[in-house]
This record gives structure tokens, sequence and C-alpha cells, in this order.
């Protein structure tokens, strides 16, 4: 090879790595932003609610556990469990979408496409309407049971056929099997009263009511179903190449796809059972986050976590300022900001493929 046919090569070597680079800092750069304002977000829903207190009276109350004021049980214990909660909640179907558009390849894939939803919507008016329970801490397991029985079901009828479990089977087992199950939602609401005034307030997903015992409750499920999502990111890298290019690779696809819809099933399921369903979150945060990543999920998974968590602290925050002294719930909020956002994202003529 002669001096002048190497110049262009190695000029094409070094464009490339430098790209890589710039691609690598950039995503770093981002997951630092994005950790910053997960912390930022945190304090400011510690710190604001509906009851003005002092930033100083915030502060006390949170390092002074001799501190005894109605400011101080109101931070303590209102307040830190509300957001640890949000927290878990965001992280959870920031993720949940994520590896829901990453499997299906549907762009408008979110969590409740896999009968998660529907499922647990379902346990709860039962365990309302068959057992009495009216409070969340009580309800929280059935929503679970729901949510898992859903997802299980989905995966059954999905992968009857020929081919087995496809991105297609899938949602269209999730889209049949969610509307016969909201058929019976409707079904008990309509013929109980009683259930309908208690469902409603689940329903329209919300932090507000939930105390300690309800993050505690949900938050194994959450952080196993984190450590799934981070395993199974590698994998929906190969998937994105095709299923044949991906088992030449020598990836298998029936394990990948199990661990991903388990991971699935755990953080929408909590996410749901905790505080009902709330919409947009797992499907607007893995677009606006693929934007900085890329498609490669090794970084869109950690990222999607914390957006979704600047995310439903942020609309928790907004929901209490705006109403004082009452307050609107999140799943109100976000369905408020939401969608206006998801309609400018899916205009934009430039868009980052799955």
């Amino acid at each position: 090879m002669t001096a002048a046919t190497a110049a262009p090569v190695r000029g094409t070597a070094s464009g490339s790595t430098g790209t890589r680079r710039n691609g690598r800092s950039r995503r770093w750069l981002g997951l630092l932003l994005l950790l910053a304002l997960t912390v930022a977000a945190c304090l400011v829903s510690v710190a604001v609610g509906t009851r003005a207190i002092g930033l100083g009276e915030v502060w006390r109350a949170l390092f002074d556990g001799g501190l005894t004021s109605e400011e101080a049980v109101i931070v303590r214990q209102l307040r830190v469990p509300r957001t640890v909660l949000g927290l878990l909640v965001g992280m959870a179907l920031g993720v949940a979408g994520a590896l829901m558009q990453g499997h299906t390849r549907n762009p408008l894939g979110d969590p409740g496409l896999l009968g998660v939803t529907a499922g647990a919507s379902l346990a709860v008016v039962l365990s309302i309407a068959v057992l009495g329970i009216s409070t969340p801490s009580g309800y929280v397991w059935f929503a679970f049971l729901g949510a898992l029985t859903g997802t299980v079901l989905v995966y059954a009828i999905g992968s009857a056929g020929r081919g087995g479990a496809t991105p297609i089977t899938l949602a269209l087992a999730g889209a049949a099997l969610s509307a016969l199950m909201y058929g019976l939602v409707r079904a008990v609401l309509v013929s109980d009263q009683q259930t309908l005034d208690s469902f409603r307030f689940w329903v329209v997903g919300a932090l507000a009511g939930r105390d300690a015992d309800v993050a505690w409750q949900v938050a194994p499920f959450i952080v196993l179903g984190l450590l799934l999502a981070v395993v199974n990111a590698p994998a929906l890298n190969l998937l994105g190449l095709g299923e044949d290019v991906a088992r030449g690779l020598g990836q298998r696809i029936w394990l990948a796809r199990a661990v991903g819809l388990a991971s699935i099933t755990l953080l929408a399921g909590a996410a749901t059972a905790a505080c009902g369903p709330i919409a947009f979150v797992g499907l607007v945060v893995p677009h606006a986050v693929r934007a900085v990543t890329g498609p490669d999920h090794r970084w869109l998974v950690p990222c999607s976590a914390l957006a979704g968590a600047v995310l439903l602290l942020a609309a928790d925050v907004i929901g209490r300022v705006v109403a004082r002294p009452g307050e609107l719930q999140v799943g109100i909020v976000l369905a408020l900001i939401g969608a206006p956002f998801f309609i400018a994202l899916v205009r934009r003529r430039k868009t980052v493929g799955l």
C-alpha cells in the first residue's frame, strides 16, 4: 500500500475513533446531568408542598430526629415517603417503557401493552368489591398479582402459535386481553357504586395517600426488575440487529425475551400496584433519552431510570403547587404535560431509530 492510499485509511479510522469518543462523552455528560436533576428533584419534592415550610425547618426535620413539631412530622412522615415512592415508581416506569419499546420494536409501546395495567386494575376492582379492601397498602398485593397474571396470560397466548412469542403476537395478545379485562372492570363498576367510589381514587394515578409501608412493599420488586433490565440491555442491542443475526452471534432469543418480560412485569406491576395506572412516563421518557444515548440500551436503561424519576417527581411537585391548598394528582399532571410533549416528539422529522 502506498503512502497516498494509506493516508485516507488512517484519516477515516481517526475520524471514526473521534466520533465514538464524542458519543461516549455525550452519554456520560447526559447521565451525570440526569443524576444531578434527580437529586435536585428529590430535594424539591421534600421541600415544596401544599403547606409552606421554610427550608431551615425542612433541614432540621430531616437531620434532627428529636424534633416533634407539626412541620417535622409532615416532612418525615408524608413528604419523604412520598418522594422515595416517586423516585422508585418513576425509575420503574421509565425503564419498563424502554424495555417494552425495545422488545416489541414498537415506538408507541408502553408497559400497558402487555396487560400489566389491565390485570392490576381488574385485581384491584375485585379486591374492593369482593373483599372490601379500600386502602393502598391493602390492595397493593392484589394489584401486583393481577399485573403478573395479566402478563403471564399475554405471553401464553402470544406464544401459542407456530412461530412462538414474537413482538407482533405479544402486542396483539396484549391488546385483546386488555380489552377483555377492562370490560370486566367496567361490568363490576357499573353494578357497584361503592366499588366505583373507591376505585376512582386508585385509577387516577397518584403518590398522595401512600405511606412508607407501600414504598417498602414494592421496593424489592423494583430493585430486582432494575437489575434484570441492566442484565437484559446487551441482549436487546443484539436483538435490534434482527433475531437471525442475534442467534448467529450466540444470543439465546428465548432467554432474552424471558428476562425482558420478567423485568417489565416486576417494574410496571410494582409501580401500578403502588400508585395506580400512570401514563406517559414509560411512553415519553425513552424517546427523550434516546436522543442523547442513541439506541444503545446499555446507556438507555440507566438514563431512562433517572429521567423517569425526574419527570414523575417534577409532575408531583407541580400538582402540589398549582392547586393550593389542594393538589392535582400526578396522573392528571402527566396527562396535561405529557400529551403535548409526546406530540412534539412524534412530529419531529429527525427521530432516533429503535
